[in-house]
């Protein structure tokens, strides 16, 4: 009966941690990446199916599976999500002209955000010599 209900909760949990990285995704304050991961430890741990689905998922899959495979990402999506936070928190405070709280607050929390990124191991690039290449 315990495992049952932590089934469920775990997957309750593993499709909320999902539609907040959506939402992420969208709103520059939310983050992204921390609540797919989290969403993946759940799936993993209560569901095959929703973990399969998420590690397939076109926009995101691949990087998850390199996080699952050797907790690592690829330089390449590490620079998008960087400069996706540092434009999308500098449109912000933008926006908030004159709220002098408001944009030291994002400005405080984009750069956690910045730090938090640059400090993710990057995965190394694979090598292809001559001779694996087939004419």
């Amino acid at each position: 009966m315990r495992k049952r209900i932590k089934k469920y909760v775990l997957i309750f949990l593993g499709i909320m941690f999902v539609i907040l990285g959506v939402i992420g995704a969208i709103l520059p304050i939310l983050p992204t990446t921390p609540f797919l991961l989290l969403a993946l430890a759940c799936f993993a741990n209560s569901s095959p199916k929703f973990h399969k689905i998420l590690l397939n998922n076109r926009w995101f899959g691949a990087d998850l599976q390199q996080w699952e495979e050797n907790r690592s990402i690829a330089r390449s999506s590490k620079i998008k999500a960087m400069v996706l936070i540092v434009v999308t928190f500098a449109v912000s405070i933008g926006i908030l002209h004159g709220r002098l709280q408001l944009q030291f607050g994002l400005l405080f929390l984009g750069s956690l955000l910045l730090v938090f990124m640059w400090r993710l191991k990057e995965a190394k690039p694979i090598l292809i010599k001559e001779s694996d290449i087939k004419d």
